[in-house]
């Protein structure tokens, strides 16, 4: 697992600006030897990965950023964003040149440490020279200014959403580099500060919560906004339009605030109004919500290319197409869930590298569907019990591991195939029958504890769920994750695997890059 500790930045870079963060102390000072190796103070560039075995190129290393400051203005008469991205960065060893992921950005300069930095894009890599080298474990700020054009660069390859007035971003899983220079992993989560700039008549949000509106001499309008706790770059949430906010107060006095068309506001109410009883019943189940608002963000467009998934988790934030939030509450109630229970797998502990990405969907559609039962909602197949699912789902078993492989163990192609789905759904279960409902509730409430603002890996569940069950789990845990054949599920030992059929194609994948309508919420 890489895990950083987290290092909180000064309280101005938190609350604030660009500024704020570019007076940090400039680490191009002279440097003081403290390490040994000749790699750590001479300086080197630094690596262009950061090792994920889904998507090896994603991420770079040699520092970790603990702050970052977005700068958009957005000009409707053109429709492009003026941006500035400012990061603070702290060094893990000397660094000659090191990397941004950047993608589609058009970058006008970088300034490291208040100086003029040269720099080059090579492929999906913006690459940075400092005027000097960077000490090791020294803090910099990093500020590249760039624009971009939401429409240029067609779906699925950017996290850039075109709507009717504005845009909104979909970074998951590898895009959000697309969008702003970022070191583009979960596992390098990191504060954030948005500032938006729009005309008068449009309105911008980010994740977190709104600190700042400024009225500007010229009619437009500057929203700045704080996430309180660290977030990895592909939740970020940035969006303009003609919206209105919808305040509505959750469990416990958790404020919840839905971004919503204001020519769709009163059709969509309903679904909108469905979110303080789903948060009071995953509150039961998992412990208190763990960011400071939630919310939904039907983004103004339904086009059938605007994205290519039903809904999407942000942070505080989960997108949808507008159409599918006006149906009835039984069609749509089980999938808000999922989207929810990210809050806590996926967004709250991110997964340590996108092999891990089953902790975040198997869980995700566990809750839903246990939500769906309870309310006496059929799913997809007219089934109506957890054990019903899980026996069709178990006789698939080997087929899906064929097709799309183990549980833990997928490939950038099949990634988001439904055996992250329902095939880890499948693996809570077995554990749950053979731990016991009220020894896995409190492991699942240790692990979310244990890496809550942090990264986890599919070791580090495993390691969880052994300690809190006080048996070694590791063996168990290993076959049904990473096995080739489905194991004997604990409990129904009548069940059986259907036996695999090489010529079948797998109607549960749909082999498409980042689709999540694989979910057995929907």
């Amino acid at each position: 697992m890489r895990y950083r500790t987290r290092v909180t930045a000064p309280a101005a870079a938190l609350i604030g600006t660009a500024a704020a963060l570019t007076a940090a102390p400039s680490a191009l000072a002279a440097p003081t030897r403290t390490g040994t190796s000749a790699a750590k103070t001479a300086g080197t560039p630094g690596p262009e990965t950061l090792g994920d075995s889904v998507y090896p190129a994603l991420g770079n290393d040699g520092y970790r950023v603990s702050a970052y400051h977005l700068d958009f203005s957005y000009d409707a008469t053109t429709r492009l964003v003026d941006a500035t991205a400012t990061l603070r960065i702290r060094t893990t060893q000397a660094l000659s040149r090191f990397s941004l992921d950047s993608l589609g950005l058009d970058i006008r300069s970088v300034r490291v440490g208040g100086r003029t930095a040269t720099f080059e894009q090579v492929a999906e890599k913006l690459r940075i020279t400092p005027a000097r080298t960077l000490p090791n474990t020294s803090y910099v700020t990093v500020c590249v200014e760039y624009s971009a054009d939401p429409r240029r660069i067609p779906q699925p390859h950017t996290g850039w959403v075109d709507t009717l007035d504005g845009f909104a971003a979909c970074c998951q899983p590898n895009l959000a580099h697309t969008v702003f220079p970022c070191n583009d992993h979960p596992s390098d989560k990191a504060d954030f500060t948005f500032r938006i700039t729009v005309p008068g008549n449009l309105r911008g949000v980010a994740s977190g919560l709104l600190e700042r509106t400024e009225s500007l001499s010229d009619g437009r309008t500057a929203y700045t906004y704080r996430s309180r706790e660290p977030m990895a770059t592909e939740l970020v949430q940035i969006t303009v339009g003609d919206y209105v906010i919808k305040d509505r107060q959750g469990p416990h006095g958790l404020p919840l605030r839905d971004v919503v068309p204001v020519a769709r506001a009163e059709a969509l109410e309903p679904a909108l109004a469905l979110t303080p009883n789903l948060v009071e019943w995953l509150e039961a189940r998992l412990g208190a919500y763990p960011f400071e608002t939630y919310g939904l963000l039907p983004c103004n467009s339904d086009a059938s290319n605007a994205f290519d998934f039903t809904g999407l988790e942000s942070q505080t934030l989960t997108i949808y197409k507008p159409n599918y939030l006006l149906q009835a509450e039984p069609k749509i109630g089980s999938h808000m869930m999922h989207e929810l229970v990210h809050s806590y797998f996926g967004n709250s502990v991110s997964p340590a590298n996108w092999a891990d990405l089953w902790i975040n969907e198997g869980h995700a559609d566990f809750y839903g569907l246990l939500y769906r039962y309870e309310r006496g909602w059929p799913d997809s197949l007219g089934l109506t019990t957890l054990e019903a699912r899980m026996k069709n789902t178990y006789a698939q078993g080997d087929q899906w591991r064929r097709d799309s492989g183990p549980v833990a163990a997928p490939n950038e192609a099949n990634l988001f195939d439904g055996q992250r789905y329902l095939g880890g759904v499948l693996v809570l279960y077995a554990l749950r029958n053979l731990v016991g409902e009220s020894v896995f509730n409190a492991l699942e409430r240790a692990f979310l504890d244990r890496y809550r603002n942090s990264s986890a890996s599919t070791a580090d569940y495993i390691a969880v769920a052994s300690e809190v069950s006080g048996q070694d789990l590791s063996g168990f845990l290993q076959d049904w994750l990473y096995g080739t054949k489905t194991p004997r599920m604990p409990g129904h030992p009548d069940w059986t695997v259907t036996p695999v059929n090489p010529s079948l194609a797998a109607p549960h994948s749909r082999r498409r890059s980042r689709s999540h309508d694989n979910s057995a919420t929907l």
